[in-house]
């Protein structure tokens, strides 16, 4: 497998750096189980010790049940929109394969830990569009495409080489080579 980092040009108003898992000489995106264990390893070394939350758009009663079982704190914003609050590194994995079709968003950092009202109603018209305006006020928001092995990652203070040098210790050991696409 390889996880390949590089800056992403979405205009000159954000910054933005794309993720992307891939396995074989096809590039084929890694799903399921080998997907869910990698970017388990990833997130939460993007976090950090800061504040997180995780947005999902869809699967509403599927996640909250899911949620229930597993004891993880969530917020039901809308009918479409739930936020899973503090997502424990132990149940990412499993969140992850359970829901590996999904796209979600990740915020990171203090104005995560709190109800984000304007851009929850965003969330829930316009999509992780909304992520655009709003992610300066965090330390990042990224969009997950779990299906198509992507994470794109907006933050006005990380660059590629710093996702590449927090990535690469928690892929130790790990058949995963991380690199910089060039």
């Amino acid at each position: 497998m390889i996880l390949e980092i590089e800056p992403m040009d979405l205009g000159e108003d954000v910054r933005a750096i794309g993720l992307e898992l891939v396995d074989g000489p096809d590039r084929e995106p890694v799903r399921g189980a080998d997907a869910a264990e990698v970017w388990s390893a990833v997130v939460p070394v993007l976090t950090g010790k800061e504040p997180s939350a995780l947005d999902f758009l869809s699967k509403a009663d599927r996640l909250r049940a899911f949620c229930r079982q597993k004891n993880l704190p969530f917020r039901e914003v809308s009918r479409a929109v739930t936020i899973v609050t503090a997502p424990k590194p132990e149940s990412l994995a499993q969140l992850f394969q359970t829901f590996s079709a999904e796209t979600l968003g990740i915020r990171v950092g203090a104005e995560a830990q709190r109800p984000d009202a304007a851009l929850e109603g965003e969330l829930a018209t316009r999509g992780l569009d909304a992520y655009h305006a709003v992610y300066p006020r965090y330390s990042l928001c990224g969009i997950c495409d779990l299906e198509n092995g992507s994470l794109v990652l907006l933050s006005g203070s990380l660059w590629a080489t710093e996702v590449s040098r927090r990535i690469r210790p928690a892929l130790n050991g790990a058949d995963v080579k991380v690199q910089i696409a060039s």
